[in-house]
């Protein structure tokens, strides 16, 4: 059944995005089921479709297919604030490849924007995404998490990013009192929240060299923003005796 149709497993959060944003289109053109298509495996020799990849493949279709929805964001340039509104799209692509190692993926729409990535599903169930390097880069764990993702996203959109100069990444783990959302996370992206600070650890998406993790923080009203300067202040300290400055 269509996640629109029947959202089970989701949080309150990802079903209350979905409601607001979400809607599906109908497919515009047909398409060959998976079954039928004609495949090469990782050595270039057709081989007989997959069971996995069928169900993996088709399961996307009815589950997903043809999804509509938005997500908000915002960032902040030389102090000022933006707002910005993405679509994501789940359509199927015409595209399967056969894993360097073990099993299949195929490539799907997603974000509706000038992108130089190609987003991906393994039949294992995990979301990634191909930057040009012609490698599956995991990006979510799952669908639903990737969802979950976004619905997070769009709830911390109205609070204020922060931009502090210390390395992000050891800034978040300066952070403390926040849960983190299981739900929402997996081996590279990982999701802490707050009544008043919210922080995404990501690894980055990239195939040219390793990937390194990331983070994006935001903070709400004054506790969040004391909240948040305090463990920068105090990562601040932790860089200076790190490099030997000061």
């Amino acid at each position: 059944m269509h996640i629109l149709d029947d959202p089970a497993g989701l949080s309150a959060r990802a079903i209350s995005l979905l409601e607001r944003t979400g809607r599906r289109d109908s497919p515009q053109e047909p398409r060959l089921s998976t079954e039928f298509l004609r495949l090469r495996d990782g050595l270039g020799q057709l081989t007989p479709t997959p069971t996995m990849l069928v169900v993996r493949r088709e399961g996307f279709e009815q589950r997903y297919g043809g999804l509509r929805y938005q997500v908000r964001s915002s960032y902040t340039v030389q102090g000022e604030r933006h707002d910005r509104l993405r679509d994501w799209h789940y359509d199927l692509g015409q595209g399967v490849w056969a894993g360097p190692v073990h099993g299949w993926y195929f490539d799907w729409f997603g974000e509706r924007v000038s992108s130089p990535v190609r987003y991906l599903v393994h039949t294992d169930g995990r979301v990634g995404v191909d930057d040009g390097g012609g490698t599956f880069l995991e990006i979510a764990p799952s669908l639903p998490a990737l969802i979950e993702s976004h619905a997070l996203t769009d709830m911390v959109s109205t609070w204020d990013r922060t931009t502090a100069k210390v390395d992000s990444r050891a800034l978040a783990e300066r952070l403390d009192g926040l849960t983190d959302v299981p739900e929402a996370s997996g081996r590279t992206i990982r999701w802490r929240l707050s009544d008043n600070v919210a922080v995404q650890e990501f690894r980055n998406w990239s195939s040219e060299e390793p990937r390194r993790w990331r983070a994006f923080i935001w903070s709400r009203g004054h506790a969040g923003r004391r909240q948040v300067e305090e463990a920068a202040a105090r990562a601040a300290v932790m860089q200076q005796t790190t490099t030997g400055i000061g």
